[in-house]
């Protein structure tokens, strides 16, 4: 087996430094507390600041943690936390409505899947998690961009792929949906995605109301829709009651 990467060695007692520092650190400072030559410590923080780990003040030349680190260390968290949080309730709102149950959350303008729940009865289905989805055409997707407007950015001004005929393929109109999503606290999506299937989802908020993911269920839609091909009223309830459930273990006051 090869031995380890002494620079990543060396890129990682940089970055534990500097998160354990009370402020930013010179090259001086830093080539000192780890035993680096100078020219080494500073060759290393050049590299990291082009990846975005680290950040170097344009005034003093001293070097903290960059966004980018402290970006996917919060986002790691958040998506971990959001999982463990919400299987017991995930659970339960399949079992409640019959129907398989995904988690999802925001990623680089889709929706990443984070937990997913089988319908409870025998048939074959496929696990989702992983699985990166579309944000204009899942009720997943619809949650987070009705309450996140950086996702809405994410979208463009152009027209938006189609999956099938009832896909909502135009800014405009996504937006009105948007704005009726957030009137009701929820969204559903009709054979947008997938011919025969629909869907249904809640916001999920974390500390100060901030949605930081959405619940929902999906199905055949005979079952998810009523004879008026309405969502079921019942289990818009399961939905949102499951979905406030999840943030309420997140820290989030009522709302």
């Amino acid at each position: 087996m090869p031995g380890p990467v002494q620079s990543i060695q060396r890129g990682a007692a940089i970055l534990r430094l500097l998160a354990r520092s009370s402020g930013r650190l010179g090259v001086g400072e830093i080539a000192t507390s780890l035993g680096l030559a100078r020219g080494t410590a500073h060759g290393l923080l050049r590299t990291l600041q082009l990846v975005g780990f680290v950040e170097q003040d344009e005034v003093t030349g001293k070097y903290q943690l960059g966004a980018t680190l402290l970006h996917l260390g919060t986002s790691y968290l958040d998506v971990n936390e959001l999982r463990s949080r919400a299987i017991n309730w995930a659970d339960a709102l399949a079992a409640r409505s019959g129907e398989a149950v995904r988690i999802g959350t925001f990623l680089d303008g889709q929706i990443l899947v984070v937990h997913h729940v089988f319908r409870p009865d025998d048939t074959l289905q496929t696990l989702d998690v992983g699985t990166l989805l579309p944000m204009h055409a899942t009720a997943l997707g619809k949650v987070l961009l009705a309450y996140d407007v950086s996702a809405t950015a994410a979208l463009g001004d152009g027209p938006l792929e189609a999956f099938t005929r009832r896909t909502i393929v135009t800014p405009k109109a996504l937006t009105r949906g948007l704005t009726s999503i957030r009137e009701v606290g929820w969204a559903v999506e009709i054979e947008e995605m997938t011919i025969g299937e629909a869907s249904i989802a809640a916001p999920i908020r974390g500390h100060g109301g901030l949605v930081v993911g959405a619940i929902g269920i999906s199905g055949a839609v005979e079952r998810i829709c009523d004879t008026k091909g309405q969502p079921n009223a019942a289990l818009v309830t399961f939905v949102r009651d499951a979905a406030r459930a999840v943030s309420r273990d997140l820290g989030a006051s009522r709302w």
